[in-house]
């Protein structure tokens, strides 16, 4: 009488061999090269990540990195030793100045082809998309609004949302402020980027109305 066949008894390795792997079977050790099993990623000595076989990991062999110029040394470490404020400060005196040439040049009683000028409006005799920009600027710290928006209506109409992107970024960067943010989508930038486009043109047009708009 035969016995049933059971599970075929498999030889202890000696002590110190090596495990035989079965035909079929996936190690999950990695073998005498470092290189991990079937299914997994080789790490790359070099940088300790992973990645297929042949991917570039780190840059090749010789690369040198650019070094900045003595400008660029000079700005990034006056950037980093200055104070928070200190480019606020500055984006502040930058407007101050403008505003400043604004009222001492008095720019609503200088003739059209006094210098400083527009090149397009001195060459062509066509008002540019920024001409009466600063007659307008002049007229709004004069606190006459209706003269500043016949000069320039858009910039009159963008100047409070300007201002307002200004003191929050301002005084965020200087005092840690946190304003409410204005979000710009996309969409509203374009659409008042093609009505200065479209304000630009009209403007010049030689037919009433839009000979109101000419500055």
């Amino acid at each position: 009488m035969t016995s049933a066949p059971g599970p075929v008894d498999q030889p202890q390795p000696a002590p110190g061999s090596v495990h035989p792997v079965p035909v079929g079977a996936v190690s999950t050790s990695p073998g005498p090269t470092g290189l991990a099993s079937a299914g997994e990623v080789p790490a790359d000595p070099a940088t300790g990540g992973s990645g297929p076989v042949g991917w570039p990991t780190s840059p090749p062999d010789g690369y040198v990195a650019p070094e900045p110029d003595r400008i660029t040394r000079f700005v990034l470490r006056l950037y980093e030793r200055s104070p928070r404020w200190a480019v606020p400060l500055a984006a502040v005196g930058c407007v101050a100045i403008g505003m400043g040439y604004a009222l001492l040049s008095n720019p609503t009683h200088a003739a059209p082809d006094a210098a400083p000028t527009c090149l397009l409006k001195l060459t062509t005799g066509l008002d540019c998309p920024g001409c009466g920009g600063t007659r307008a600027l002049w007229y709004v710290l004069h606190a006459d609004l209706p003269a500043a928006a016949r000069h320039h209506f858009l910039f009159v109409f963008a100047l409070p949302f300007l201002a307002y992107l200004f003191v929050a970024w301002a005084g965020n960067q200087a005092f840690g402020w946190r304003l409410p943010e204005l979000r710009l989508s996309s969409k509203v930038i374009v659409g008042f980027m093609g009505a200065w486009l479209a304000f630009s043109v009209l403007r010049n047009l030689p037919w009433a109305p839009f000979t109101s708009l000419y500055v």
